[in-house]
């Protein structure tokens, strides 16, 4: 694709003087101290099943990835206290508090806290008991990024107004947006004295859990496909000590076998952080809290991200429909969630099978789980495997199915997916205009682009892509993409041929590969009891 230089006349710029004023004067009438409790009140936040047949709750301490009684995912839920805000007015001084900082991975100082682009807004996942109890290493300080030159690309009408903002997530610290959630799940994990953790991971979520596992002291397992990782995000999971179970299958096939660890292997004591885990999701929210602060609390007409195991638009589904519930907000906006062809599971349901959250003649939240189930069956007897380059997002069951359907419901959200030249052209050209990004990002860049020429998005409106991770997760995508060059399959080559080198650091921590058999993962993890 051969980029241009736009000329000047394309870019509409918005008069910030206004905007500043308001902001100080909003600031000025604010109190000037965060005078929220520390400790929230007791008995606020509770576990619920989301299936409405069933809608069991249990205690926020109870460590579950699903629902003992029917099998349903778990949401967390609260009854908002008299201190939930009732404005944005406390978040945007907190994001100046200053005071002294505490060594990362023990408990964070106010300062701290609100320095975190997550736990800025605690009061909107008040599920802790005491803010000591807090993970935090500054997480979700991110940029959310007017992109005119993109805009003009894609087809938006600059001049009345139509606006493109590219989120970047790439600026957490281990370079995803699962820091959002990593610092949730490790909270509740700190709540209930976890002492082990372990996720399967395509690589964001290894870097994330390796990283917060590090700091606060914690053993640290993670499970990846063979062959099915990017080496930027593998080299995170290493350089942080994760002891790293490279398994004979794909992420599935890792999910799966960790889930029977955390679930059935109690004695183990391993605490599950993938995103089944219904802490992690109330961490993610803050994306969209972010967004909304970008835009002057304001919801846009459009929010884009990529699906894979579909917990980031399940997460946002949440926060808006409780904004929308406390009043912070009167408009939801709409909701794109872009698939790869080669991983397009819930384009597939939602789009040639008519899967909805709301089916016909039931109750809402009652879809039907039937042909769901007939759908993996089908994909297992086909031999169908996720294959795409954008490995983020290379999941071919969605643990997070149920709750993406939810959020479709509540933003009125659609589903497209792209084939990975379609990905990575549209990766490149957000590179173009200074924001490198991972590939999965791209596809949230092209749903804009297809939208619009859909009529979908009209070119006038505002629209916010997630771009959920760094340019420097999958360095191998980019130098083919620009030189031709498939440093993968030579790394492939010389596998084969037995050319292994061994290292030789003495802090080296290489992966370990093993079966798909649970006694022999069991025995690799070397779980001392």
């Amino acid at each position: 694709m051969a980029h241009r230089i736009l000329p000047l006349r394309c870019h509409a710029f918005l008069c910030e003087g206004a905007h500043v004023a308001a902001l100080k004067s909003r600031m000025t009438t604010a109190q000037t101290a965060d005078q929220s409790p520390t400790t929230p009140e007791a008995g606020v936040a509770y576990q619920q099943c989301i299936h409405p047949s069933c809608a069991q709750t249990y205690p926020v301490h109870r460590v579950l990835t699903a629902c003992p009684s029917c099998g349903s995912l778990l949401d967390v839920r609260y009854r908002w206290p008299a201190t939930t805000p009732t404005d944005f007015r406390l978040f945007e001084l907190r994001s100046g508090t200053r005071g002294p900082r505490e060594a990362a991975g023990t408990a964070a100082t106010r300062a701290a806290l609100d320095f975190s682009g997550v736990w800025r807004f605690r009061d909107l996942m008040p599920f802790y008991e005491d803010e000591t109890q807090i993970v935090t290493v500054g997480e979700g300080r991110t940029n959310l990024q007017r992109a005119d030159h993109v805009a003009c690309e894609l087809g938006f009408d600059l001049e009345n107004g139509g606006r493109l903002f590219l989120q970047y997530e790439g600026f957490n610290p281990s370079g995803s947006f699962k820091d959002n959630g990593m610092c949730a799940a490790f909270t509740h994990a700190r709540m209930v004295n976890a002492q082990r953790v372990a996720c399967a991971s395509t690589g964001n979520t290894s870097a994330s859990l390796a990283m917060y596992a590090a700091l606060t002291g914690l053993a640290c397992y993670v499970f990846i496909g063979e062959g099915k990782i990017a080496y930027g995000k593998l080299s995170q999971a290493l350089e942080y000590g994760a002891r790293t179970l490279q398994v004979a299958g794909d992420f599935d096939a890792c999910l799966a076998r960790v889930r029977e660890i955390a679930d059935h292997r109690p004695e183990l004591g391993v605490y599950l952080m993938n995103s089944v885990n219904p802490f992690r999701l109330e961490g993610q929210k803050s994306i969209m809290y972010r967004i909304l602060e970008g835009l002057d609390w304001e919801p846009p007409d459009w929010i884009i991200v990529p699906g894979g195991n579909l917990g980031n638009s399940s997460a946002f589904g949440k926060a808006f429909a409780e904004l929308k519930e406390l009043g912070l907000i009167k408009k939801i906006p709409r909701l794109a969630v872009a698939n790869a062809h080669g991983a397009r599971t819930l384009d597939r349901m939602v789009n040639e099978l008519g899967m909805t959250w709301r089916a016909p003649g039931r109750e809402p939240g009652d879809f039907d789980h039937a042909a769901v189930d007939a759908e993996f069956q089908r994909m297992d007897k086909a031999g169908e495997r996720a294959h795409t380059v954008a490995s983020a997002i290379e999941i071919n069951r969605p643990v997070n199915l149920s709750k993406c359907l939810r959020a479709l419901d509540t933003m009125h959200g659609v589903v497209r997916s792209f084939d990975d030249e379609t990905i990575v052209e549209h990766k490149a050209l957000v590179g173009r205009w200074g924001f490198g990004c991972e590939p999965a990002s791209g596809a949230s860049v092209a749903a804009a682009r297809q939208l619009v020429r859909e009529g979908l998005i009209a070119p006038t409106d505002t629209v916010a892509c997630v771009l959920t991770g760094h340019l420097l997760k999958d360095p191998d995508v980019t130098v083919g993409y620009h030189t031709g060059i498939d440093t993968k399959g030579v790394q492939a080559i010389m596998s084969e041929r037995g050319q292994h080198a061994e290292p030789t650091g003495a802090h080296s921590n290489r992966p370990i590969r093993v079966a798909d058999e649970l006694e022999a993962i069991i025995e690799a993890m070397r779980i001392k009891l």
